[in-house]
């Protein structure tokens, strides 16, 4: 029985990964001035200017997306006759991944010979989007779902996220900063290195002096901990920082090139978290590597 490929837009990835994947995505919508926002209605998203008026002081806030709202992004598939696979972003750092399993066991009684199953990234931004193209790859190879769902869960457990960001207020203020008691600011340079554990929350597990160390020291966590580095994706996400982006990008490259660098653009939801300046990195490394660090 053939499976539809679903995720969200906090996945991260752009519009043309998404049409040759054949992924559908349902958006998570941001808000200005009280006035929502998606990534679809603003095809023409301006990462730079957007990071930028941040800095400034633009205040955008975001919710989260109700089991309703899931129904009805499911529903029109269920009616095709079709299984659903949904990747969704990390439940260590958002309610919508159980919105979405609400919303999978509401249809259970009115297609209940239909699977919906969902996959816990326990990831945000191409931590995400890369396991959904996993899963678009095993649909495409006509993989069961329950084999899909097996293979998925495995790439999660290797998925190491690790990254820096500018200033920690904006993950202090969003409630996503897991060990309150790391926060170092911004005094005499020193730069928080944070990662996602195996709950898939945000923590801090080290500082280091300076924007440059700080980007060095991902490219340090890569090469100690990626495993065949050759036969997969490595992810890299900038919020309004692409210089500092490519440079991370060479660093990966000189002692383990990865099969694939995806560099992209944090998008508005996710970066209005991390905020202006986050660089984020995203690999597999051993099963559990979501410990180390």
């Amino acid at each position: 029985m053939s499976f539809v490929v679903m995720t969200d837009t906090s996945a991260n990835l752009q519009p043309e990964q998404i049409a040759r994947n054949d992924l559908q995505v349902i958006p998570f919508s941001f808000y200005i001035d009280g006035k929502a926002h998606n990534i679809f209605q603003d095809q023409q998203f301006n990462a730079d200017a957007f990071y930028a008026a941040i800095r400034r002081g633009l205040k955008v806030t975001t919710s989260q997306i109700s089991p309703l709202q899931y129904v009805d992004f499911f529903e029109p598939v269920l009616k095709q006759g079709k299984d659903i696979l949904f990747v969704c972003m990390s439940s260590g750092i958002s309610g919508s991944c159980n919105s979405a399993r609400i919303a999978a066991d509401m249809l259970k009684e009115d297609y209940p010979a239909r699977r919906i199953e969902v996959i816990d990234t326990l990831g945000a931004s191409l931590g995400e989007g890369i396991i959904a193209l996993y899963a678009a790859r095993l649909q495409r190879q006509a993989y069961s779902l329950s084999y899909a769902v097996e293979e998925l869960r495995n790439h999660v457990k290797r998925m190491f996220q690790v990254f820096t960001v500018d200033d920690l207020m904006h993950l202090r203020r969003g409630g996503r900063l897991s060990n309150l008691s790391a926060v170092v600011g911004t005094v005499l340079q020193i730069k928080p290195i944070l990662k996602g554990n195996e709950e898939g929350k945000i923590v801090a597990f080290s500082k280091v002096r300076g924007r440059k160390k700080s980007i060095e020291t991902l490219a340090e966590e890569y090469d100690r901990l990626v495993v065949h580095p050759e036969k997969q994706i490595v992810g890299i996400a900038q919020a309004g920082c692409r210089e500092e982006a490519d440079r991370l990008a060479g660093l990966i490259r000189r002692n383990r090139p990865p099969q694939e660098i995806l560099t992209v653009e944090y998008e508005p939801v996710t970066g209005s978290h991390v905020g202006p300046g986050a660089l984020a990195l995203f690999f597999e490394g051993e099963e559990n590597v979501r410990l180390y660090g």
